[in-house]
């Protein structure tokens, strides 16, 4: 919740749709929906060729919404055993920066990982 803008944040097992950890606010208020439509979501990219690259080995990293007053961000967390991990965060459209979002989670996620 450090990063600016930040209305709420949690840790998704996108493989159940179960929020492992959350803080601040949720879409309608309803913390399990969110996680359950964040899995939802990375379930869909990471089965759809659309959104495979050409190149061998190239994973999804991150994933972007945007609403007219926000933004909804998901990095996914890789680890050595099963990456099942990934962090979202709503962040407010006037108030929060998406650049500075982008960068301070991808370095949160590499914290967590490394942890």
């Amino acid at each position: 919740m450090a990063i600016p803008g930040a209305v709420g944040a949690s840790i998704v097992d996108y493989t159940t749709g179960f929020p492992v950890a959350t803080t601040g606010a949720a879409p309608n208020s309803d913390h399990e929906a969110a996680a359950a439509g964040t899995a939802d979501v990375v379930q869909a990219a990471n089965s759809r060729a659309l959104y495979v690259s050409a190149l061998p080995h190239d994973l999804l990293e991150d994933l972007i919404i945007t609403t007219a007053a926000g933004y909804h961000l998901l990095r996914m967390l890789r680890t050595d055993f099963d990456s099942r991990l990934v962090l979202y965060l709503w962040l407010d459209r006037v108030q929060g920066n998406l650049a500075v979002a982008r960068r301070r989670m991808q370095k949160l996620a590499d914290e967590l990982v490394a942890s």
